[in-house]
């Protein structure tokens, strides 16, 4: 990771532990848990990322759940990033074994299709939503994917369903959005960010021919893009599926010079930092799915 993300990431952090979303502000639980990931897989900043990983476990609640602020328990997407961000971290092990159970008992809602529904994709498959009690949507469900991976939990049932979902929002011409394909008729446009989360945790979990169109789909805009998010989450992406473009680190390190200008949001520059590691994803350390 070059030492202009590790520097942009360092200054968000508390001196109490833990980090914000942007240079300013509070105590955020998504912020921390990636800029964890981001430090830990650099090899970078080892007593920050500690830091923050005990600060992940210290606002964990009873039933096991990461919201990204106590106000709002509802709120718990933060939780899988917490688990990745603990993955191989003996200390963290009983926190990271009460999220992943959390994780297996929680889902979103769903229920069959009507045939006059506007939304065509299958409501009925059981995923992750990003608030608690509304429907489950691509990325919750795909990083929910990665971390239950990790974690070994590689062929439970849920895994299997979570998949299938992704398949199923899986666009026709390729590619995801954040989780509808058609409504009242028409076909919607995939996004490379959500494409990129969702290949990431397919990547060994389906054979290539069946997301083959959104590979190519990603190729195709892998070299006009210019935020960290979208790029970042495009090269990690492909990079799972050993398709890592070579100009990768050109366009990455071009894009983080940008946040000069506009300092990015610390998920993105996170993000932006693991497409840079030499592996191109999310998980170096054993038990990882990369």
């Amino acid at each position: 990771m070059p030492a202009e993300a590790v520097r942009a990431i360092r200054e968000r952090a508390l001196p109490e532990g833990g980090f914000r979303s942007r240079v300013q502000g509070g105590f955020r639980s998504d912020a921390t848990a990636w800029a964890v990931l981001a430090l830990r897989q650099a090899g970078q900043e080892a007593e920050l990322w500690q830091e923050g990983a005990a600060s992940l476990a210290a606002g964990q609640l009873p039933d096991g759940r990461i919201p990204v602020s106590p106000q709002h328990p509802e709120a718990f997407h933060p939780t899988p990033v917490a688990v990745l961000a603990w993955q191989g971290l003996p200390e963290f092990q009983t926190a990271s074994r009460r999220a992943v159970e959390f994780l297996l008992a929680a889902t979103g809602k769903h229920f069959p299709r009507k045939s006059d529904d506007p939304a065509e994709h299958d409501t009925a498959i059981p995923g992750w939503p990003w608030i608690a009690d509304t429907h489950s949507w691509v990325e919750p469900t795909a990083l929910t994917l990665l971390a239950l991976s990790a974690a070994g939990f590689l062929d439970h049932p849920r895994v299997h369903d979570g998949r299938r979902l992704l398949l199923d929002r899986q666009l026709p011409q390729g590619g995801w959005n954040y989780g509808n394909t058609r409504v009242f008729g028409v076909t919607l446009q995939a996004m490379p960010d959500s494409t990129g989360v969702a290949l990431t945790a397919l990547a060994r979990g389906v054979p290539r021919a069946q997301v083959a169109a959104s590979l190519e789909y990603l190729h195709r805009e892998v070299s006009r893009l210019r935020t960290p998010r979208s790029l970042g989450w495009a090269l990690v992406g492909l990079s799972a599926w050993g398709e890592r473009p070579p100009a990768a680190e050109a366009w990455l390190r071009a894009c983080l010079r940008r946040q000069e200008v506009a300092p990015y949001e610390t998920e993105s520059l996170a993000v932006a930092a693991l497409a840079l590691c030499p592996q191109g994803g999310l998980l170096p350390w054993e038990g990882g799915t990369m």
